[in-house]
């Protein structure tokens, strides 16, 4: 069985936006559903990160070869085994799996006081069926709310239509992926990772500081910023924007949010 994680700290930022705590009725909590980073994500570029197992049995940190920015969730994954352990187990039971076996695994999972699902604080869509599979789980559970960033965008156009139809399933393209450029030239709703308020306000974009702009329904089409966040490798300029961010007091207004491969890790 699929193992779901629940995000206690994002709770009571989303139970005070109305439009999610309507999703939370009930005493209903927040979850996530994690894939093994890097390995899950198949378009991922300027974040990509590996935790890789080495002879020692020992797990290490990998970037990729045009890696800006290092991938929060593989960083957990190389330093916890029991995170390690889950979400590896949880791309091992999906992946080589149909769609409508994919959509049993998901469902049959499923936390019975579930309100808000994340798909992927860690991993991204590694396929097409795997994105429709959640598409089918949203649409079948109305009074739940699914929320994923994405770099797998090619998935997305390919079925846009449909996916863009179903009212509690809310994607954001994630920028820092091979195909970037079909953001702006599909329109797609997306999440830029900025290394500073200053750069937000150039970009003229809002910064979603606990990831209530991302899930939020009424937003789908409305482009956002998060700020960078996370272990950076040092002596880069994501190193020195964390540092100057961080002296700034800028995560003070609850801001959770982390990069990851398929997009923000909270």
């Amino acid at each position: 069985m699929l193992k779901y994680s629940q995000a206690n700290a994002k709770t009571h930022a989303m139970s005070a936006v109305p439009e999610l705590a309507a999703y939370l009725d009930g005493k209903r909590k927040i979850y996530s559903l994690d894939l093994l980073s890097g390995y899950s994500c198949p378009f991922a570029k300027a974040c990509l990160s590996k935790a890789v197992v080495g002879e020692d049995g020992k797990r290490r940190i990998v970037d990729g070869p045009d890696n800006e920015f290092r991938c929060f969730s593989a960083s957990q994954e190389a330093q916890y085994p029991n995170v390690y352990n889950a979400r590896n187990h949880n791309f091992d039971t999906l992946r080589g799996l149909s769609t409508l076996d994919m959509v049993s695994e998901i469902k049959n999972g499923l936390p019975k006081n579930a309100g808000i699902i994340r798909i992927h604080v860690a991993g991204d869509f590694f396929n097409k069926n795997y994105m429709l599979a959640w598409a089918a789980v949203a649409a079948v559970n109305p009074s739940r709310l699914f929320y994923a960033y994405t770099k797998s965008l090619k998935y997305w156009l390919h079925h846009r239509e449909y996916l863009d139809s179903i009212p509690n399933f809310v994607l954001t393209a994630s920028y820092g992926g091979r195909d970037d450029h079909l953001i702006a030239t599909e329109g797609l709703r997306s999440a830029t990772v900025v290394f500073s308020e200053a750069e937000a306000d150039r970009l003229g974009a809002d910064i979603d500081h606990d990831d209530s702009h991302a899930a939020r329904p009424s937003l789908r089409n409305n482009s956002f910023a998060l700020l960078l966040h996370g272990t950076q490798p040092k002596g880069t300029d994501a190193a020195t924007a964390l540092r100057e961010l961080k002296g700034k007091g800028s995560y003070s207004r609850n801001n959770t949010s982390s990069l990851t491969n398929g997009g923000i890790m909270v």
